[in-house]
Parts: structure tokens; sequence; C-alpha cells
């Protein structure tokens, strides 16, 4: 449960996700060090100094209170301890600080006013807000009395050092690791991009590189989009040859029917008509998403000129208000998108009255949207509509129209091409079968 939680909140980004897998145990050593550090150092180390300077501290209070009166106290203190490097001067108790005076991240201060007065019982406070000086208030029979000495010596000198060690060099070794992931990275960057635009329709150059298993992921790449290249060659050449060799045939029918008399040459015309019709969607599927190049367009002027042409036809199709807030252009394949249109307009009106179409335009997504007041397609077989030559008789009526069940296949992958997806539904309008085109921008 605590890992499900967890994820959430990962990053999803692999570049994000290589750099924590090395600032962690970067982080982590720095604070495990950092606290041997204090522990060792300036708890310890200091505890030491501390000890050593209360001892000359208590010599010098014993001079102060072998003193004959107040003012005589530093003159004594110079002349039988100069040698400790210590001053002692008497103050009023008004001078006397009310608390222990230090800076907040002053870490061995910290131990200096918990330990120095356990070793000397005179001192009422110590002042350590001077970083050069420690000035020490200590009472003695002559009252109050500072007694000053350097800093150094209860404290290592410049214990800021390793901090600046650490942060400098633990910046620096980051530095290097991000540059020498993005270099590590950028490989699978490209495969990425490679294998994207190839889902796209487009073919972007591509050499593996990089580490060993991304070149063996690259290789493999490259060996599935050439047998996928193949294989939509192969079937491109075979339906475009077969349509075209069927087409000589048809011909020759249609020019033996006009000779018959009008009762026999109307059906036959019509089952040529019909058959002329699936030729048309076997080279519509051949070419697939292939034809043309994607290019800047305006989504919502592309459906008008569509719809348009579908009632230039005599197809009751109407556009509905322009739905969204985006605005400017987006990659389209043209040829492509109309196609993929008009197929979704022509199923509309075969199997429906009438068709409606809208666009919804976001920052970040395309819809393109037909419903149709028709049957519609019962949720359990939408999935099984977009696969080639499926027809659902028991949702379409198949005396209505001609077909082989290439149009939603055909869509579908168009939509594929351009990255997104051909999404059916029901129509909350007209109550038949919603197909949206999602395209992401």
């Amino acid at each position: 449960m605590f890992f499900g939680w967890l994820k959430q909140y990962m990053p999803r980004s692999l570049y994000v996700r290589a750099v924590l897998i090395l600032l962690l145990p970067v982080v982590f050593l720095q604070l495990v060090v950092t606290v041997l550090f204090l522990t060792r150092h300036f708890e310890d180390v200091t505890q030491q100094m501390v000890t050593a300077v209360s001892r000359e501290i208590l010599l010098v209070l014993d001079i102060v209170d072998t003193a004959p009166d107040a003012g005589s106290v530093p003159t004594q203190v110079v002349a039988q301890a100069s040698q400790l490097a210590l001053t002692a001067t008497p103050v009023s108790p008004d001078a006397v600080p009310s608390q222990m005076l230090r800076h907040w991240y002053d870490f061995s201060g910290r131990v200096i006013v918990a330990r120095l007065p356990s070793r000397v019982a005179q001192i009422e406070t110590i002042d350590l807000l001077n970083d050069q000086r420690v000035h020490v208030y200590a009472q003695t029979r002559h009252g109050p009395v500072r007694i000053s000495f350097d800093r150094d010596r209860v404290s290592a000198k410049n214990p800021h050092q390793l901090f600046v060690n650490m942060i400098f060099f633990g910046g620096l070794v980051t530095v290097i690791a991000i540059l020498y992931l993005r270099n590590q990275l950028r490989p699978i960057k490209r495969l990425a991009r490679a294998a994207e635009a190839f889902g796209r329709g487009r073919h972007e150059p591509y050499t593996p590189a990089g580490a060993s298993e991304v070149r063996a992921a690259g290789n493999a790449f490259l060996d599935m989009r050439n047998r996928i290249e193949r294989q939509i060659e192969q079937r491109t050449l075979m339906l475009s040859g077969v349509s075209h060799d069927l087409r000589t045939p048809l011909t020759r029918m249609r020019l033996s029917l006009s000779m018959l008399e009008d009762a026999e040459r109307i059906p036959l015309e019509q089952d040529v008509n019909d058959m002329q019709e699936m030729l048309d969607a076997f080279l519509s599927f051949a070419k697939g998403e292939g034809e043309g190049e994607p290019e800047a367009v305006d989504p919502r002027a592309l459906v008008s000129a569509v719809v348009e042409d579908a009632k230039r036809a005599g197809r009751d199709v109407t556009l509905v208000a322009q739905e969204g807030e985006g605005t400017g252009t987006v990659q389209l394949n043209v040829l492509a998108i109309r196609r993929a249109l008009d197929n979704l307009i022509s199923n509309a009106v075969r199997y429906g009255t009438r068709a409606q179409v809208s666009v919804l335009l976001t920052d970040k997504t395309l819809r393109l949207r037909v419903e149709d007041d028709g049957p519609g397609i019962p949720e359990k077989r939408r999935a099984e509509a977009t696969r080639p030559f499926t027809r659902l008789d028991a949702a379409r009526n198949q005396d209505q129209g001609s077909g082989v069940g290439l149009g939603l296949a055909i869509t579908s992958d168009i939509a594929r091409a351009h990255g997104g997806m051909l999404r059916l539904g029901k129509s909350e309008r007209l109550g038949g079968l919603s197909a949206d085109i999602v395209i992401a921008r």
C-alpha cells in the first residue's frame, strides 16, 4: 500500500528518475557524513578543548580570588598567568548577560555552553556572539568577572570547511553525472522519436547508438520497421494490382450492359456499380495513410470544406457550432483526413437519414465527430467494427448500401497515423452512432 501511494508521486520521465537514483544516495551519504562529523568533530573534539580551557579558567579564578581588590585583578592575572593568554576584567552586575548567547548555527557553541559551566561552577553565562573571542562571565569574591580568550581555543579552526567541500564536490559530481546521464539517455530519446514518427506514418532516419542494450533495442526496431514496411508495400501492390486488373472486365461488362433493355440492364448495372465501389474501397485501403504529407492546416476550415463537398454530393449532413477555445493550426495529412471524414459521413447517411459533424479544438486536443440517427453499434462490437473486411449485419443493415467493411478500418488507420485514435460511441444528439477522431496537438 505504501509503495502504491508512493508510485503516484514518482516522476514519469526516465531522465528525472535516473537523476533521482543518482542524487538520493549522494544526499544520503552526505547526511551520514555530516552526522558523523558533528558527533566526532564538533562534539568530541570540542569537549576535549573545553576541558583543557576549563582548567585554565579555574586557575585564573583562583588568581582573581587571591587579588587584594577588584582593581588589581587584571594586573594579577597578567603577572601570574600571562602564558595562558586569558584576560580577566571585573564588570558590573548589569553588564552580565541574562542568558547564554550564541548563534543558532553555532554547533560547537552548543557544546561549549553545555560543557563549560559543568566544569566550572562559578560560570554564570557565556557570550559566543563574537566569532573571534569567547567571553565567560564568572562570579568571584570581588563580584562578576569577564574572562576572555580566543575562540580557536575551544573550537576547531574553520569548522565549516568540511561542509563547503561536501557541497562543492557533491555538486560537481552531480553535474558530471547529469551530463553523463544525458549522453546515455540521448540514444533512447532518438529511438523513441523514431518509433513515434513511424507510428505516425513518417520515416525518420535512425542509427542505433549508445550502450549495447540500447543498440540491441535499436536494431530490433529497425528490423521490425523494415518488416512492417515490406508488408505494407506487399499489401499495397497486391490490392492495387487486383483492383486495377478488375477494372478492365468491369468496363467491358458496363459496355455490354448498355446494349440491353432497361428492365434487364438496370439491376445488372447496379451490381457493376457496387463492384466498382468495392474496388474503390480496396484502393483506398491499399493507399492507407501514406498519401500526402502532414501540413499545418485550420481543422475547422478543412471540416467545413468536407461538409460542403458532401452536401453537393446529395448527402444530408450539417456542420454544428464550433466547440472549444483552441486556436491555430494542426499538423494534418489533408488527403487522409478528408478520406477519413468522407468515410464516416458516408456511413452515417447510409445507415441513417442524416449526419452532423462537429469540431472540438483545445490547446492539447483536436476532436472530429460525426454523428447519425441510425441503429448504432453495440458497445461490445465496436472494437470489431474497426477491423478490415468486417460488417456488423445485426447493427448495420447490409441491404442499405454496398461495402466491404473497410470504411472504419481506413479511418482508424488514418487516426493512428496522426498519433490519435478512432473512438466509437452513442450519439447524444441524434441517438445513433458517434464516431470521434481524436488527435493530440
